[in-house]
């Protein structure tokens, strides 16, 4: 089976260096120096991982045969694709390879249908399971696990607890304009002074935005399917 784990970005330096979007939580196995990996697009690879380090977060290959920054920029947006055991699985318990989630039922917690998974999508902070629902629209779910509780592949389903407004927009909405109701109640009484209200509003948007932050940091997850 082939999978995508990793994407070529902008060239590094004069050297032959280029910047890798890696897409595969074992680099160290699918990216280290001597492996040798397919390419999308075909013709210009395969490519032999000749070094590879990190720098300021990012993972910088060279690959034999390419000597400067020309031919690294060539190689810009390219895919990088190895060859597994149809049978191999993660050594961790909690990744998943994309083909194992595909096409598994989604359930949330009391067991309601919400569809199931057509799509893997592999984002920088996290990644999407794009869900198919029984009317032929579309609900994506982040993959972390405080969303995504279960991956149960021998009942080939995904039990997931959504937050409010994560699958029914229109819940959201309501939930909204209550919430908006509220606030403006609470101006009009005058129980919350404006500096009060907009201090505890922005702590609590900072500390939603480092809480998702670190979601998606801790996300799962797996090498994408070609």
């Amino acid at each position: 089976m082939q999978l995508v784990v990793g994407r070529i970005g902008r060239a590094h330096g004069i050297k032959g260096e280029v910047t890798v979007e890696v897409r595969t939580d074992e680099p160290e196995l699918r990216l280290g120096p001597g492996a040798v990996v397919a390419t999308d697009p075909a013709g210009v690879g395969p490519l032999t991982i000749e070094t590879g380090r990190v720098h300021s977060g990012r993972l910088l290959l060279r690959f034999a045969g390419v000597a400067d920054r020309t031919a690294a920029e060539a190689l810009r947006n390219t895919l990088l694709i190895a060859e597994i055991d149809p049978e191999e699985t993660p050594e961790d318990p909690d990744e998943f390879y994309d083909h194992q989630l595909m096409d598994l039922d989604v359930v949330t917690v009391d067991g309601t249908l919400v569809g199931r998974i057509a799509e893997i999508s592999h984002l920088p902070s996290q990644d999407l399971l794009i869900v198919e629902r029984p009317d032929g629209s579309e609900v994506m779910i982040p993959f972390v696990g405080e969303i995504v509780t279960e991956i149960d592949l021998e009942e080939q389903r995904a039990v997931i607890d959504p937050p409010r407004g994560l699958i029914d927009s229109e819940e959201a909405e309501v939930a909204s304009s209550r919430d908006a109701g509220e606030s403006e109640e609470a101006g009009e009484s005058g129980e919350a002074g404006e500096s009060g209200a907009s201090g505890e509003q922005g702590s609590g948007s900072e500390a939603g935005q480092d809480a998702a932050q670190d979601a998606g940091q801790g996300s799962a997850r797996g090498e994408g399917d070609v």
